[in-house]
């Protein structure tokens, strides 16, 4: 129960990227990378749907 809470909440993956220092630019390329793959995600989903897309395997 409290694994899954902690991982709920991201509490392992910011362990992991607070285990060793990260320059400012490598943190800002990494953010941006994850908005990119947010936003794709999102996009795919919307596009499933309304049906444009087949949906998941």
């Amino acid at each position: 129960a409290l694994k899954k809470k902690m991982q709920r909440e991201g509490i392992f993956r910011e362990m992991k990227l607070r285990g060793h220092y990260e320059k400012p630019s490598e943190k800002r390329a990494r953010e941006k990378a994850e908005a990119v793959r947010r936003a794709r995600k999102l996009a795919r989903k919307r596009l499933q749907r309304e049906g444009l897309l087949p949906g998941a395997k």
